[in-house]
């Protein structure tokens, strides 16, 4: 049986602290490499049938280089710190990060079915996205979107989540193809967690990701997680993400399918939807957002339920 859970260096390789790929056991479309880089250090990559996006998830400036494409994304001190500019490269090309100080870099991926153009997102024009409310607020960075980003198949955002909060939820899941209502696209969550500001230095950063399945398709996952731990999702209600008191929570997912259109709907599971009619009473925690404050930035809050980024 496959464990879905995959605790910090167990999928690691020589030159990833993280590595997982379309054709691992029962995995078919997304994969993900998470990078450690010194101060001028590379990772080179043949993208072959995948497409990437490139996320700096720790380290200011990070060189990318495809030809005929070459750019240097501004990154961020941690994920904590606001959005980031992220890359895309399309399949077929060869791929090199290069770090011009101390830096962690996701390589998020998905097998592509066309030719897309080479893109940046920067910062600024990263759609930040307030959620639900109460403990149920928590802050998505959309830069890898259908409606942000053209890509093949390849969606991708990260959400930050306070301590004390539970973000992914309702419960929701998107594994089947129902026209106007459902996508079929497997998951993968990569979690970092902090202290809280104050916290002592001897503290132990943690959250917790559950996965529940269908009578007919189950899944049982409650894992505790730290920086570093993955959770692959290939099917069934996934949520809540929960950042205990005193500890923030980050996650970044990548998704794809194998569905012919690019989009992004999903399910609630019908015993917890109900949590949603709740917030409109509710005020959002006053902690968010998450951001550095030595930069500036478009925040943004949009309320509507029938956005997919609402159950992460």
């Amino acid at each position: 049986m496959v464990s879905w859970h995959k605790p910090a260096g167990s999928i690691s390789s020589a030159d990833y602290d993280v590595v997982v790929s379309p054709g691992d056991p029962d995995w078919v479309h997304t994969g993900l490499r998470v990078a450690n880089l010194a101060a001028g250090e590379s990772r080179t990559i043949e993208t072959g049938d995948q497409e990437f996006v490139i996320v700096p998830l720790a380290g200011r400036r990070v060189q990318v280089s495809s030809e005929p494409d070459e750019v240097e994304l501004v990154g961020r001190t941690d994920v904590f710190a606001g959005p980031t500019d992220v890359a895309y490269v399309p399949r077929g090309r060869t791929l090199t990060v290069t770090a011009s100080e101390p830096s962690r870099v996701a390589f998020c991926s998905a097998v592509a079915g066309s030719d897309q153009r080479f893109a940046v997102v920067t910062l600024d024009h990263v759609p930040v996205e307030l959620r639900g409310a109460g403990n149920a607020s928590r802050q998505v960075h959309n830069f890898a979107t259908p409606a942000v980003l053209q890509a093949d198949s390849i969606i991708c955002c990260e959400v930050l989540t306070p301590g004390g909060n539970w973000s992914s939820y309702p419960p929701h899941k998107h594994d089947e193809e129902r026209p106007g209502v459902e996508t079929e696209l497997e998951e993968i969550y990569y979690f970092e967690a902090r202290t809280e500001p104050g916290g002592p230095a001897s503290a132990q950063p943690h959250g917790y990701q559950a996965v529940h399945g269908t009578p007919e398709r189950p899944i049982d996952v409650d894992a505790r997680v730290v920086s570093g731990d993955v959770v692959l999702v290939p099917h069934g209600w996934h949520g809540p993400s929960m950042a205990p008191p005193g500890y923030d929570l980050y996650y970044l997912n990548v998704m794809a399918g194998p569905g012919p259109e690019r989009a992004w709907r999903i399910c609630d599971d019908p015993a917890h939807g109900w949590v949603r009619d709740t917030w409109p009473d509710q005020q959002l925690d006053p902690r968010l957002p998450f951001r550095a404050h030595d930069r500036p930035r478009k925040d943004r809050t949009d309320d509507t339920t029938n956005d997919p980024e609402e159950a992460r």
